[in-house]
């Protein structure tokens, strides 16, 4: 089976391979500060963030551009594994020099003697990267067999989507809850969790830390990238496309598409998972922020701008969006939602199947001027001769 459509896309996905999980750790690592070629820390950690996000796109490319599902709830999933292995860093900090314990500040804060029994887990490095893809697929798994058995689809679907989002949301940002009758401490409120100190033994602040986490985070988008390659190839990625395209003809062919939509829609939330386990050490913390809706909004705009339904174009979409945001952020701060909603608006217009659509939407009028161009010169190269 062959993954690549063309070996231009070979190329490319060999290019990137080597730029990213080799190149540029190596500037970073053997090329002195001070000189135009050096790859700073600051850089690693702002790409290795954009990496984490394209991963995002892909995932929610996934069920928008590959199975027709327009998921709001895919920062929703982001941010739960995020949480899952920050949970793991936040029992890695060290101890609190005020307090004088181990516990996470928050739980210092409001009393809390000894580590409760949910938390105590995720003291395990490799049960925190299990459980950033579990916990995001379980959820995926409960509220995909509710919605797609009950056949719901379209903009319902997204509806449902968005509002589970907005609810945990409102769930993180609580200190604690309380279910029958007990209190539980939740994940640090609108705080969250920050001030990390190591990760597998090694100081989360080392360059060389940093370093190993942008190349995990380039890998795994290689891999997803494969992973989706081959997937789209197989029997079920037929099927899924086919959904797409005709959900109604599918089930009439005998197929069942809520066990489709299950299976792409568990699995494109525990990519989104494994995505923010590799986002939260990265960025230094996670808090309810990171899972409201309008985050997966943002989504929705980088897949749309790099062209859903194409393996390459969330990958260009997330990095092209997040240098922009990262450049208005500083220059406009009060105009970037502004410029957000005016760039989906001219991809929606302008540009539907985004910029990795743009060659073949290109094509017609360049022919036609090609050819308009020949006309033109055609005359003068008569009487010259």
């Amino acid at each position: 089976m062959k993954l690549f459509d063309n070996k231009i896309e070979l190329g490319g996905f060999a290019v990137a391979g080597v730029v990213l999980v080799f190149l540029l750790p190596m500037l970073n690592a053997f090329v002195p500060e001070g000189s135009f070629l050096h790859f700073s820390e600051y850089h690693i950690g702002l790409w290795g963030k954009y990496i984490t996000w394209a991963v995002l796109a892909m995932s929610l490319n996934l069920l928008w551009g590959y199975t027709g599902l327009l998921c709001l709830c895919q920062a929703l999933f982001f941010a739960l594994g995020a949480y899952a292995f920050g949970m793991y860093l936040m029992l890695h900090a060290g101890v609190d020099p005020v307090y004088n314990t181990a516990l996470p500040d928050f739980m210092d804060f409001q009393g809390y003697t000894s580590l409760p029994w949910y938390w105590a887990p995720f003291g395990s490095g490799i049960y925190a990267i299990i459980a950033s893809m579990m916990i995001p697929g379980i959820l995926a798994f409960i509220f995909g067999y509710l919605a797609f058995s009950s056949r719901i689809k379209g903009v319902y679907f997204s509806i449902l989507t968005q509002a589970l989002t907005y609810a945990l949301s409102l769930f993180f940002f609580m200190n604690t809850a309380t279910l029958f009758g007990k209190s539980f401490i939740l994940f640090g409120g609108n705080n969250g969790l920050n001030n990390f100190g190591e990760i597998f033994g090694f100081g989360i602040n080392e360059a060389s830390t940093k370093r190993f986490i942008f190349v995990g985070s380039a890998i795994l988008l290689l891999v997803v990238y494969l992973l989706i390659a081959w997937l789209i190839k197989t029997k079920l990625g037929m099927v899924q496309q086919a959904i797409r395209d005709s959900e109604n003809r599918v089930r009439f062919s005998g197929y069942s598409t809520t066990h489709y939509k299950m299976l792409i829609f568990v699995g494109a939330a525990m990519i989104a998972g494994i995505a923010g386990a590799f986002y939260v050490p990265q960025v230094g913390g996670i808090n309810a922020n990171e899972m409201v809706p309008a985050k997966s909004l943002d989504v929705v705009v980088w897949v749309a701008l790099g062209g859903r339904g194409t393996k390459f174009g969330p990958v260009i979409g997330a990095i092209v969006v997040s240098v922009i945001k990262s450049y208005a952020q500083v220059e406009y701060p009060n105009s970037w939602l502004i410029i957000l909603g005016a760039i989906f608006m001219f991809v929606v217009l302008f540009m539907p199947n985004g910029l990795a659509g743009l060659p073949k939407q290109l094509a017609p009028l360049i022919d036609k001027l090609k050819k308009k161009t020949s006309a033109s010169s055609s005359p003068a190269t008569s009487s010259a001769s």
